[in-house]
């Protein structure tokens, strides 16, 4: 799926390029080359790219730190679910096995969450249910036991508002117009400037405008590193430390309800 993202997103610039180019052959035979290639001309473009990289190391802060998120998650709800079975492994006769199902339900929420197929409020719903999850287990445990699960709560519901952040509002709307508006002009620029050969001046109008195309469609794609729901992204931050955590816990909320697999 990862791969085929990338192949699609490499797709989309290349497509862009060849209406580029095609447009360039359309102003070669219909003389439409009135823009003289000089100094200045380049100078726009070495500032176009400076932008880019302004955008681009603004993005990659984000995306460093979203790196880590899945795997934050992971510790959270994982440390829950040993913290509830070690206190089902200390007195046998708590009953840790609906709250155990409450966490590995919320794990797939969150991750069906992260496609966009389940609601924020509703996941938020669920990380507060645990609430009610914790205060029945007080009658087998102390008081500090509940208070480490309540701070992993906290920590999963900080969390998961850091992830709507995220994905949710884009990195200084006004840069980014001004990346758009000058790539187009520039990519113009390219199809109605003049050279000697033909051929060459083909090349570098392919060239330039890959460049400027590829970066502008990366930065948008870095810009969200969970995009898993839109079709395009090719930059997302990996899930599988998330999907092994659901997997484990899935086993764990089975082997309370099964009984004998609770020592295990």
């Amino acid at each position: 799926m990862r791969y085929r993202s990338q192949i699609l997103f490499l797709v989309r610039v290349l497509a862009v390029v060849a209406v580029i180019v095609g447009a360039k052959v359309v102003a070669h035979l219909l003389s439409w080359e009135v823009i003289s290639l000089n100094a200045l001309f380049s100078g726009i473009i070495a500032a176009n790219v400076f932008l880019m990289g302004f955008l681009l190391s603004g993005v990659l802060t984000d995306y460093k730190e979203s790196e880590r998120i899945p795997g934050e998650l992971s510790a959270c709800l994982e440390n829950m679910a040993q913290e509830v079975r070690g206190i089902g492994v200390a007195k046998p006769e708590a009953k840790v096995g609906p709250c155990l199902a409450r966490i590995s339900k919320l794990s797939d929420d969150i991750l069906s969450w992260f496609y966009k197929k389940t609601g924020t409020d509703q996941v938020l719903a669920g990380v507060d249910d645990l609430t009610d999850q914790f205060e029945r287990l007080q009658p087998w445990t102390q008081g500090t036991f509940v208070a480490r699960l309540k701070q992993e709560q906290s920590n999963l519901r900080r969390t998961l508002t850091r992830i709507e952040t995220i994905r949710e509002t884009s990195f200084v709307s006004s840069a980014y117009l001004l990346a758009d508006t000058t790539t187009l002009l520039l990519c113009t620029g390219l199809v109605l400037v003049s050279m000697d050969h033909f051929y060459e001046s083909l090349f570098f109008a392919g060239i330039i405008s890959f460049l400027l195309v590829f970066l502008l469609t990366l930065i948008r794609d870095l810009d969200n590193p969970f995009g898993y729901y839109e079709r395009f992204s090719g930059a997302d931050v990996t899930l599988k430390p998330f999907e092994d955590t659901v997997r484990r816990l899935a086993k764990i909320a089975g082997g309370e309800k099964g009984g004998p697999a609770k020592g295990s």
